[in-house]
């Protein structure tokens, strides 16, 4: 790679760049899914029935299983394809790529943060829901008072590290379309013939996004800390 390499990927950073509103959007939006699809089913796997602790088992199984890559053409050429046929659904066309990707990124996140939440969860001590329970607390209100907020914080240090999971699973986006930071990297290398740079580029990018992400993280993780609490739940 020489000076004049260099020099064209620099020019090109701006271009890559407008992809960063594309991936972290895809980012924030699997996370969320993730999260609000992740706790209950954690909630499910430790304290619902047989029925509902093997669905969960299947969930998991399922989309730790398949992977991204293939779950990304089966959502966008075959589910949301078929959706947007629908009367009332044709909406979903208008940027059904997007959509596709937070939705896979989103649903296989769900499968390992419900791991995350699940662990934090066994951690803590049982005898604090069933004194709950004794104190005549029903079991929902129970375990969305005393068991969740303290979960939630337990997590937050595995939770951190699916940031960084999603943020490279999000460069997968650009082989439905996704006009991601990889995807314009790969449209430029594709031009100008030059991907060493370009790629070294879009990595430099990464790996900054994936720091101060971890960093925001650590940051949450300190002011959202109970002093003296450890990861047993004991004081």
């Amino acid at each position: 790679m020489d000076i004049q390499e260099l020099h064209s990927a620099l020019e090109s950073l701006p271009y890559i760049l407008g992809g960063l509103p594309a991936t972290l959007g895809l980012i924030l939006g699997a996370l969320a899914v993730g999260f609000v699809l992740g706790v209950p089913l954690a909630v499910g796997r430790v304290y619902g029935g047989r029925t509902t602790r093997t669905l969960v088992k299947l969930y998991v199984w399922l989309f730790r299983g398949v992977p991204i890559l293939v779950q990304m053409y089966l959502f966008y050429f075959g589910i949301l394809a078929w959706l947007s046929s629908l009367p009332g659904l044709s909406f979903l066309h208008l940027d059904s790529a997007f959509l596709a990707a937070i939705l896979v990124l989103g649903l296989t996140s769900a499968a390992y943060q419900c791991q995350i939440f699940k662990g934090a969860i066994a951690s803590l001590p049982s005898g604090q829901l069933k004194a709950a329970l004794a104190l005549g607390m029903s079991p929902t209100t129970a375990i969305w008072r005393i068991i969740l907020p303290q979960a939630l914080r337990l997590a937050i240090p595995a939770w951190s590290n699916e940031y960084s999971i999603l943020l490279k699973d999000s460069a997968l986006a650009f082989v439905i379309g996704v006009m991601e930071i990889m995807s314009r990297t790969r449209a430029v290398a594709s031009a100008t013939h030059q991907p060493l740079p370009l790629s070294l580029v879009a990595g430099i990018i990464f790996f900054a996004l994936t720091w101060i992400g971890l960093k925001a993280m650590r940051v949450v993780e300190d002011r959202v800390r109970i002093k003296g609490y450890t990861q047993q739940g004991s004081i």
